[in-house]
């Protein structure tokens, strides 16, 4: 279902009209805006309900669903307002029907597809485990900076998804986007100037937002980040990282 900005926003306002907005479903690194007093995660939700997210986002706010309660109802009347708005859509004319209903009853019936069984894990929800096709550890890790472990799910030179690996005690080096992220905590927690982020919280960095996130101390902490742009790394030591790690202004 295709629907544009101005639609979700109004679902958004919809909602909020007719149900009391669940409390602070996700932290999130940005002050809610203040159209229709939305917080940065509600688009997010609304794309969600509507199934106009890209798979690795899709995913991630799935899983934020089943780990944490806070936005489920939200979602659900979301889910509620689209479908009524599915149905008093016009049915679109196919001029080549009867044609197509030929091709389909006159071919074989396809085979289902093979389906790769997905185990329990204790870190990866499930909608996380088949899009990664292993749990945490089965799958390849790098490094990507000291401390900090990656493993790269899908990505271009505007943005990826991956699972990140943080030691515990760690701080990430200061840095900031040209795009957006979201991250969604798996296991353990982390802390930067907006607040402490533990399993099922999403973060969410809006472009040129500098910060530097701390996990906990005693215990490594896992996260699923989705962007769409690179990062650069600040600072007179991530300028040096950028160059021996990669990174590209």
């Amino acid at each position: 279902m295709r629907v544009g900005r101005k639609k979700l926003i109004t679902f958004i306002r919809a909602v909020k009209k007719t149900m009391s907005t669940e409390p602070s479903a996700a932290h999130t690194t940005q002050i809610p805006s203040t159209q229709g007093g939305q917080r940065p995660i509600d688009a997010l939700l609304a794309s969600y309900s509507v199934g106009a997210l890209d798979p690795a986002t899709h995913a991630l706010i799935a899983s934020h669903l089943l780990l944490s309660s806070r936005n489920r109802r939200f979602v659900a009347a979301l889910e509620d307002l689209a479908a009524g708005e599915l149905e008093s859509v016009a049915p679109a004319k196919l001029h080549d029907r009867d044609q197509r209903l030929a091709r389909i009853f006159d071919g074989a019936a396809p085979l289902d597809p093979p389906v790769r069984p997905v185990g329990a894990s204790s870190v990866l929800p499930a909608p996380l485990l088949r899009l990664v096709g292993g749990d945490v550890g089965d799958i390849k890790w790098r490094s990507k900076l000291p401390g900090v472990r990656e493993h790269r799910i899908s990505g271009n030179e505007r943005g990826e998804a991956s699972l990140l690996w943080i030691g515990g005690g760690r701080s990430v080096p200061s840095h900031t986007h040209e795009g957006s992220e979201i991250t969604l905590v798996l296991k353990g927690s982390f802390s930067d100037v907006t607040g402490r982020y533990e399993r099922g919280d999403v973060a969410i960095v809006e472009p040129d937002f500098d910060h530097r996130p701390k996990t906990n101390v005693g215990e490594d902490c896992i996260c699923f980040a989705v962007t769409d742009a690179p990062l650069h790394l600040t600072g007179p030591v991530g300028r040096i990282l950028d160059r021996l790690f990669g990174h590209r202004r």
